[in-house]
């Protein structure tokens, strides 16, 4: 989960990965304060979240140009080469979020909080999660009719 919520919101592997031990290290010298399993995991997501925000604003590259990069390097003829190639293009678009959307979306639907669960791991006004959320998905439909025209069949 935590792996999972880094990759999305930067796009970079090795990131994400450095991202989810910082994680974890943190969770170690934090365990005595953690209350249940429930409370770890809204404990991680957090944290989670927190980190990856904090590499994304550190790192001199921006994340649409990474995504745009992993896009361009592929080419594809078959249909799994076309499934990974859609997967590419699908990440790109949504590294091209701006980052409170994005953070926002990857919550909601990757990992299935609701927005009332959002605002408090953000600690954000859960009308603010709601109109990020609502401008992100508007955001990412247009994104996605513009990046994917490709693989739109008429």
């Amino acid at each position: 989960m935590v792996f999972s919520i880094a990759l999305r919101l930067l796009g970079d592997h090795g990131l994400a990965e450095e991202v989810a031990q910082d994680c974890f290290v943190e969770l170690y010298k934090s365990l005595d304060r953690v209350e249940s399993a429930d409370h770890l995991r809204f404990w991680l997501r957090r944290v989670a979240v927190h980190r990856a925000t904090d590499a994304l604003r550190r790192r001199a590259t921006r994340p649409e140009s990474l995504a745009e990069e992993w896009g361009e390097q592929y080419e594809f003829g078959s249909a799994a080469d076309r499934a990974v190639a859609l997967e590419l293009r699908m990440e790109s678009v949504l590294m091209s979020l701006p980052e409170p959307t994005r953070v926002v979306l990857v919550l909601r639907y990757q990992e299935e909080m609701r927005p009332e669960e959002i605002a408090a791991v953000l600690g954000q006004p859960i009308a603010t999660v709601k109109s990020n959320l609502q401008r992100g998905l508007t955001l990412l439909r247009r994104k996605a009719d513009v990046m994917l025209k490709e693989f739109i069949r008429e």
